[in-house]
Formats: C-alpha cells, structure tokens, sequence
C-alpha cells in the first residue's frame, strides 16, 4: 500500500515524545510478554491478575491484547475481551460487546502518548470479533483515564457504586463502535 511522505512521518512522530531521542513502539501481545505484563499489572493498579488470566484473555482474543515497548523494555499494556451481555446504550438489548479489561502504563513514561495509542490500536482491531460497543470501568478519581477516554468518544453510561476492592466507585463508559 502507498502512503504520502506526510502520513509517513506523522505517523513516526505520534511515537516520539520519550525524550533524548526515545521513541516507544506498539506490537501485539505474546506468551513470552506475561512476566513483565504482570509486573506492570502489580505496579500500576491495585487490581491484580494471574499470568492464567492474562493468558487466557490472550489466546481467546489475541487481536486485542497489544504491549508498549521503550528500549526493548515492556512499559504499559492493554488487554480486552468480547462479551455476549446487555447493552450498556441500548436498553434490554443483547448483544456482542468489547471490554476493556485492563490498561496500564508504567508511572514514568505516562503522558507521552503510550495509552493513547494502546487504546487507538485495540479499537481498530476489536470490530473483528463482531462487537458493536465497547466498555470499560474506570475510578471515578482517575481523571487522566477519564480524559483519554473521552478522547476516544467514550462516554459514561452509568456509575457502578463500591465496584473496586477499595470501595472507590467506577464509571462504566461506553463507545459505539461504527
């Protein structure tokens, strides 16, 4: 496929922005990556997940399981699922929907743009296991996640009261995908 220079190079510079001439780069999940997907996982949020649950999300929707890496180094992640459920926009509706399960970034390289990007390849490939929508909680407090999800056109669709192991309650957003 033929792109023009200009998309070539803006596409180069949406990665930069690391600093000292790091630039991060995006790739689907593999087996190999559980380890330091785990260590992100323990580090970045009080939510933590088995490396069975972490593989089995993988290999039941592995088009949607993508990591960052800075260096060669694994620095964030994000892993999603397709559920068969009610519809979080469309009321008494059944139907296929993606979840965004986790997200995470490592606290030093965040706001240079790895979420965002994390986000942007997992709803291009999500439509590919036929879901319609797509949710995610979120903390009510996590402004930063709130504001890259509005980014994304997701919205809130209702709040979920004590939902995390702390007691903080969630937002469930919702996008409808096209």
């Amino acid at each position: 496929m033929f792109y023009p220079m200009a998309i070539l190079f803006f596409q180069l510079e949406k990665f930069r922005g690391l600093g000292l001439g790091e630039s991060f780069n995006i790739r689907l999940f593999e087996d190999k990556d559980v380890v330091e997907v785990v260590r992100i996982n323990q580090i970045c949020l009080p939510e933590n997940y088995s490396d069975f649950f972490f593989l089995d999300i993988y290999h039941q929707f592995p088009r949607t399981f993508f990591i960052a890496i800075v260096n060669g180094k694994v620095v964030g992640y994000i892993m999603c699922r397709a559920e068969i459920d009610f519809s979080e926009m469309k009321r008494f509706r059944l139907g296929k929907k993606g979840h965004v399960i986790s997200l995470a970034v490592l606290p030093q390289y965040r706001g240079k743009g790895i979420a965002h990007s994390l986000l942007s390849k997992t709803l291009e490939n999500i439509s590919e296991y036929g879901v319609s929508e797509c949710y995610l909680e979120v903390r009510v407090g996590n402004k930063a996640a709130i504001d890259l999800y509005k980014d994304f056109d997701f919205k809130v669709s209702r709040m979920s009261p004590g939902y995390y192991r702390d007691g903080e309650d969630a937002y469930v957003m919702t996008k409808i995908l096209a």
